[in-house]
């Protein structure tokens, strides 16, 4: 009797140390894909004696199978609706007792708590290895609005209020305001929280507080899951700065108008001191003459072209003339057909 009772003790503490259940805790945003751990660190393993089973803890479910891997093939033959064509197992890692599964494009009804049973069968079917998988989804809140008022300088002691708004998180995030001046917290007057149809969350806050001097605020969204705190900040503002700002700009501006004017009447100087440039570089250039040679009567018989110096030359050139004779006037009775030509330079 002590024999087989001690026999049975081997046999419940065998099965302690080879069917433990490991609980893993894996982080995943929505829409991304995650993976389930399941190592299992024994002696070598052969997939045709193997059944590999993924499926949800709860019991209450009516259908649990996640994923299946039978004598190393998949059987989709039980497997979930919910899962179908979003699992698969590591097939270059299954040999080394990797049977991790990869679950894609997780929402949030995939947020629960998974269990890996690993069998192995040799004389008889046992199981070597067993995992659970708590998976939590998680989503990043959108960088907060903070909105506050615009105080005259005169307003100490009355009673403002600050809004604060952050979209599109999960799970529910926690809001916080604070006082900067001592880092003090404040109670919200208000907070709404509002579900989508995504899943995600977005959370509206208020704050009612009477203005100081230099009152500081700060409002916080707090994502646990992820460890994730977005703030945003509030420094006190008044209409006598926005009007300074105003006058600021206002100054700036006629001053940019004045050397718009300043360029303008530069540019028509510089136009006219080219323009006069040009004018005397004409000037100066080479005056065209022509030659007219007239008959002793007068007439004009001929014409040639002649060339008078420039004026800007330092000593100024005579104009040259000339005066030819056929015959000279003594010999004109004695050749009266014969007629004097003359000629000279003139402009043209």
């Amino acid at each position: 009797m002590e024999t087989r009772g001690y026999r049975f003790l081997l046999l419940v503490l065998h099965i302690l140390n080879t069917a433990v259940a490991l609980e893993h805790k894996v982080i995943s945003k929505l829409g991304d894909n995650a993976t389930l751990n399941c190592t299992y660190q024994g002696r070598e393993l052969h997939l045709n004696n193997l059944r590999v089973y993924w499926q949800i803890a709860d019991d209450l479910e009516q259908c649990s199978v996640v994923h299946a891997l039978i004598s190393g093939q998949d059987n989709e033959s039980e497997q979930c609706i919910h899962f179908k064509n979003r699992t698969q197992l590591f097939w270059d890692r299954l040999e080394d007792g990797d049977f991790s599964l990869l679950l894609l494009n997780v929402s949030q009804s995939d947020e629960r708590t998974y269990k890996c049973v690993v069998m192995q069968k040799t004389e008889y079917t046992k199981m070597i290895h067993q995992t659970e998988v708590v998976l939590s989804l998680a989503a990043s809140y959108s960088q907060p609005i903070l909105s506050g008022p615009v105080r005259n300088g005169d307003s100490a002691g009355e009673e403002v209020t600050f809004s604060c708004r952050s979209n599109n998180g999960y799970p529910k995030a926690n809001v916080y305001w604070i006082n900067k001046t001592d880092n003090s917290l404040l109670p919200p007057s208000e907070l709404n929280i509002t579900h989508h149809a995504d899943g995600t969350y977005s959370v509206f806050s208020t704050l009612k507080v009477n203005t100081t001097s230099n009152m500081q605020i700060e409002c916080s969204v707090e994502n646990k899951i992820l460890q994730e705190n977005l703030s945003a900040n509030y420094k006190e503002q008044s209409n006598d700065s926005s009007t300074e700002s105003h006058q600021n700009l206002e100054r700036s501006g006629r001053g940019a108008q004045a050397a718009g004017i300043v360029s303008i009447v530069f540019l028509i100087g510089l136009l006219a001191v080219f323009t006069c440039w040009l004018w005397r570089r004409r000037s100066s250039k080479l005056a065209s003459y022509a030659a007219v040679s007239l008959d002793g009567e007068g007439q004009i018989v001929s014409r040639g072209v002649g060339i008078l110096n420039s004026a800007n030359e330092k000593e100024p050139t005579e104009t040259r003339f000339a005066i030819t004779k056929k015959k000279s006037f003594r010999n004109r009775k004695e050749e009266p057909q014969r007629r004097v030509t003359s000629s000279w330079w003139a402009p043209i």
